[in-house]
């Protein structure tokens, strides 16, 4: 399709991603994988795009592995959640140039989740479970440029912000927020063959993270690489697309703060599966569908589990 316009990235450049690691609560803000794809490339034209991200997760933290948890020490923890989020974006009119583009977006999360764990009170593990459904984190990502280099090649830049705006209670296993910041910055690289066809997407990021307040405990710094390489074909009318994608994540810095009583606490993540998607137009709507299905496996100091993502999208 000649408008899927919002591609991006192919090409690879180191060998670190991976899922949240050993950060506090054994996940970061940024969820390995779910920046991978065309879809998730920077406009190269103006355009208006409303988008709905649903995810499920399903993952534990290793056997006889402790992580610092809302100021405890946990063991043998579970977590389910499942999430339903809305990003806006906008390209505007002004932003468009002969070869760069600029444009915006926010991302607001409603989150369910239940984590379960052994949780040490002076010596003694007792056995702790919550449930929370709020709010989580709000994504903003006030620079996002984009480099057209060809109808087939795309680069683009940007940098998030995730804000604290979920829940959180200190001694409750389950929040919806981190309770504190993380600036992203994220380089993408997206090939779409608009005659063969193909695929190749990249992206790389890194999380810096502020201090929790309430834990005295800073994460450090996250490095990930998610990438997908997909063959997409006309059916049906539109423009249906299968193929492989995956994602490496690694805390590259250790913790620190005075909560921050583990060492040089330090955790990956890998993760690896399949992806269809399915575009199409209705008048001058592009209607653009993602689902894919991620299961992680090698994780150090961090949740291992199975997520399953559904993106569903309209271009005006």
């Amino acid at each position: 399709m000649k408008h899927l316009n919002i591609f991006i990235i192919v090409m690879m450049l180191s060998t670190y991603i991976g899922i949240t690691v050993a950060e506090e609560g054994g996940s970061g803000h940024y969820l390995p994988g779910s920046m991978a794809s065309f879809m998730d490339g920077v406009s190269p034209e103006p355009a208006f795009i409303a988008r709905i991200n649903a995810i499920n997760y399903d993952g534990k933290v290793g056997s006889n592995i402790r992580i610092p948890i809302a100021g405890f020490n946990a063991i043998d923890v579970e977590a389910k959640s499942k999430a339903l989020a809305l990003t806006l974006f906008w390209a505007p009119e002004w932003g468009a140039g002969e070869k760069w583009s600029y444009a915006m977006s926010t991302t607001i999360p409603w989150m369910s989740l239940e984590v379960r764990g052994d949780v040490d009170f002076n010596g003694i593990d007792h056995s702790v479970k919550d449930k929370v459904t709020g709010l989580g984190d709000i994504i903003l990502m006030p620079i996002m440029f984009n480099y057209h280099h060809s109808s087939d090649l795309n680069t683009n830049y940007r940098i998030a912000v995730y804000a604290p705006t979920g829940n959180y209670q200190v001694g409750r296993l389950a929040n919806t927020g981190k309770n504190y910041w993380t600036i992203e910055p994220t380089i993408g690289i997206n090939y779409f063959g608009q005659k063969n066809g193909r695929e190749a997407s990249i992206f790389i990021g890194a999380d810096f993270n502020s201090e929790n307040e309430d834990t005295n405990y800073k994460t450090g710094v996250q490095a990930h690489i998610d990438a997908t390489f997909a063959q997409h074909l006309p059916l049906w009318g539109g423009i249906a697309g299968i193929g492989a994608t995956g994602f490496i994540y690694r805390q590259v810095t250790g913790d620190s703060g005075g909560g921050a009583t583990f060492g040089d606490f330090k955790g990956k993540a890998n993760g690896f599966g399949p992806i269809i998607s399915w575009a199409t137009k209705s008048g001058d709507v592009d209607i653009i569908s993602e689902f894919k299905w991620l299961h992680e496996f090698d994780n150090k100091n961090r949740f291992e589990g199975d997520t399953l993502y559904l993106k569903v999208m309209a271009k005006f």
